[in-house]
């Protein structure tokens, strides 16, 4: 009897194992109540900046009533010192936050993972240069990095994009690399090496997929930040110029000089992005708990 005569009889059940990413996803509904709430609302604040146009009752910049005039059912979110609708500045601030977010997220994850996989497969001279940059980057605070790029750049959303991109690409780089560290030396590596696999194949087909958990949990887990930082950047006037509404804008400016008079004016803006960013907080966190190897408790 031979070997394929054996497996017919026996005719062993094949086992199916589900993709890692499907898995984390089931993961993450099962265990995460917290990162589900905040995906949920990650992908309300989403759709809301995507269809803004459509949701907003009236443009950013019209003049549609009478100046600091009450919540009302006319303006749900009353209107500002000049007569917009603050509700529709907030929806349309939801726009810029999420094309400076996801747009420095892209920017900066994409050359972390490129600076991270070069130095950590290859290391030697290149690498010790690559980190000592990286050492003199970090060594300062980002938001005194950030507001002297945008100072020198000049303020706007591409800079900003640009200027937390750069900074992500830096600190993000070092999770990459030690990731890469930690699985060039395993087998398969060597067996593709032996089979005569060059650098570029290795790195595209072997490298990479296995350091895609971290990169996502460094995508993730930084959203949340950057939308602060550009909030921050707007609030000091570095951020993206008037008319052009902005969650940090809306609390600074002459907008300031009426919070006694017109509380709404600070709470809501205020309000939408304390709950963007912990709801951004509270998903990367769940992000990171289920793909991170390290903190799982299975």
């Amino acid at each position: 009897m031979n070997e394929t005569d054996v497996n017919e009889k026996i005719k062993l059940p094949k086992r199916r194992h589900m993709p890692w990413l499907l898995e984390a996803l089931v993961t993450l509904l099962r265990t995460k109540p917290l990162g589900v709430f905040g995906g949920t609302v990650v992908v309300i604040f989403i759709i809301t900046a995507l269809l803004a146009p459509l949701l907003a009752p009236y443009r950013f910049d019209d003049m549609v009533g009478k100046r600091l005039k009450g919540p009302s059912s006319k303006y749900p979110l009353g209107t500002d010192y000049i007569g917009r609708d603050q509700l529709s500045r907030i929806i349309y601030g939801a726009r810029i936050s999420v094309f400076i977010g996801f747009g420095a997220i892209l920017m900066g994850t994409g050359g972390a993972t490129i600076i991270g996989v070069i130095c950590g497969y290859f290391g030697g001279k290149l690498d010790v240069v690559v980190q000592r940059i990286v050492d003199a980057i970090m060594s300062f605070p980002w938001l005194i990095l950030v507001i002297t790029i945008v100072s020198i750049l000049g303020p706007g959303r591409l800079t900003i994009i640009l200027a937390m991109g750069f900074l992500m690409s830096a600190s993000g780089s070092r999770v990459v690399r030690s990731a890469v560290f930690a699985i060039k030396g395993n087998q398969y590596i060597e067996a593709a090496e032996a089979m005569g696999a060059g650098n570029g194949r290795i790195l595209l087909m072997h490298v990479l997929p296995n350091v895609l958990p971290p990169i996502i949990v460094i995508a993730t887990a930084s959203i949340g930040g950057v939308i602060i930082v550009e909030a921050s950047l707007s609030y000091l006037g570095l951020g993206v110029p008037p008319p052009n509404p902005s969650w940090g804008a809306m609390l600074s400016g002459q907008t300031m000089y009426y919070f006694g008079r017109a509380p709404w004016l600070a709470v809501f803006p205020g309000l939408a992005l304390f709950l963007t960013v912990f709801s951004l907080n509270m998903f990367g966190d769940a992000v990171r708990d289920v793909l991170d190897p390290r903190l799982r408790t299975d």
